[in-house]
């Protein structure tokens, strides 16, 4: 009973830092930039007593739209990694490395030059479609890829290979575009929250939120998966519906966040490994939620120095969270050796 109640408070305590976290970097978000603007301004933008202009429009039309759009996208691409890792079983699997960012991110690149060159506005959906489109087919590459290789390590390794492959295709469709709304897929194209506006604010929270919903519904299922599949079939889980759902899912989040943002990378494999040491737990029901919050807390921080370490130059998004997500893949890497040795 103490041993319960012990760890039911480590839980409230680790989701109380995670909520914080978020809270807190939101704000600095906010109030940091070539404008330095204070949690008073903030306030008074909020309740509608803004009396200067200026200050107005870089709260509500350029930063609140950003940092609200990088914890939303953040918590969505921790969510999808965590499905992918679950599925393939394997720790270092992530949309960046299974090439279905690349894949989302050559599809959205074609139809933008397709539509521009056309001038022809693209809708938000349109964006969400495409991506998903090409999240899919790399998926449909990697899945058909895992028939034919035993070793997970050369399905990454496939991975990364398509993930390349789609990254060339994409730089050579950008570089060689004439119009400059076209050329400016440049900047897209290696990730970067900026440029979000409310409408795109409400899409993604709309395609994400309901996914979220759908993965947390899904937590039973996914305890019983990480079983093992002869548990999880003797428990009655339909395993090929319930494989099609998280590869459904893992594909539309890791789509909506490559149509608004671009490829961001490490996030999805980092995060739940930094939550899962944050919990000291590996339940599905922890797990999600605590991901989510995770992810939103680093691609907050990393767009942050993404912004402001070589300003008014911003770094990609990708650059930074590969600085801080490279590493951690890397202490996976040697931590599994070290399982296996012992």
């Amino acid at each position: 009973m103490k041993r319960e109640l012990s760890e039911k408070k480590r839980y409230a305590g680790a989701f109380l830092i995670l909520c914080l976290l978020v809270l807190v970097f939101l704000v600095i978000n906010v109030c940091a930039g070539s404008v330095t603007i204070s949690l008073d301004d903030i306030l008074k933008t909020v309740k509608g007593q803004q009396t200067d202009p200026t200050i107005a429009d870089i709260i509500l039309q350029i930063r609140l739209p950003r940092a609200l759009a990088a914890a939303i996208l953040g918590g969505g691409l921790a969510l999808s990694g965590y499905l992918l890792q679950t599925f393939f079983h394997n720790p270092i699997a992530g949309p960046f490395t299974l090439g279905i960012s690349s894949g989302a991110k050559l599809v959205v690149a074609l139809v933008m030059v397709l539509f521009l060159g056309s001038s022809i506005q693209i809708s938000s959906m349109v964006m969400i479609g495409a991506a998903f489109v090409g999240a899919m087919l790399s998926m449909g590459f990697v899945l058909l890829m895992a028939r034919v290789m035993d070793q997970m390590s050369m399905l990454i390794v496939s991975g990364v290979m398509i993930g390349y492959i789609c990254s060339a295709v994409t730089d050579f469709v950008v570089t060689f575009a004439d119009d400059a709304n076209i050329v400016n897929l440049h900047n897209w194209s290696k990730g970067s929250f900026s440029g979000i506006t409310w409408e795109n604010v409400a899409i993604m929270a709309a395609v994400i939120f309901l996914s979220f919903l759908c993965v947390f519904l899904m937590s039973k299922s996914i305890s019983a998966f990480q079983m093992g599949e002869a548990y999880a079939r003797n428990m009655g889980l339909d395993i090929r519906k319930f494989r099609a759902a998280l590869v459904l899912l893992s594909s539309i989040l890791s789509a909506c966040v490559t149509a608004f943002a671009g490829p961001v990378s490490f996030v999805g494999i980092a995060v739940p490994h930094l939550v899962k040491n944050l919990f000291h737990s590996s339940r599905p029901i922890l797990m999600i939620p605590a991901s989510f919050l995770g992810g939103a807390v680093f691609c907050l921080f990393c767009d942050l120095l993404a912004r402001m370490v070589f300003a008014p130059t911003e770094l990609s998004i990708s650059t930074v969270t590969a600085v801080f997500g490279a590493p951690i893949v890397i202490l996976i890497m040697i931590r599994k050796k070290k399982e296996k040795a012992a």
